[in-house]
């Protein structure tokens, strides 16, 4: 991932996201890209991705994509609003 695209998610996690989940269980990255997370930790999930069950989020610093059946979600995950940046 380029070093502005995260700098952009983290941004987005500062201001949480689309919502939140609790790690179920621990999980190790297999592949780049994957992110990796402790039984307990908190993640913020900044959108759903088009694999099902598939999601990217933000732990400890790092951006990456976990399934869905590794964590408990805190409610229902907002809608996330595409917004223009003006020039």
């Amino acid at each position: 991932m380029a070093a502005q695209e995260l700098a952009r998610w983290t941004r987005f996690a500062a201001k949480g996201g689309v919502g939140r989940c609790t790690a179920t269980v621990d999980c190790v990255a297999r592949e780049i890209g994957d992110l990796m997370f402790l039984k307990d930790d908190e993640i913020t999930v900044l959108m759903q991705l088009p694999e099902t069950g598939y999601y990217l989020g933000f732990c400890e610093g790092v951006v990456g994509r976990f399934s869905g059946t590794d964590v408990k979600f805190h409610g229902k995950l907002k809608r996330p609003i595409m917004a223009k940046r003006g020039s």
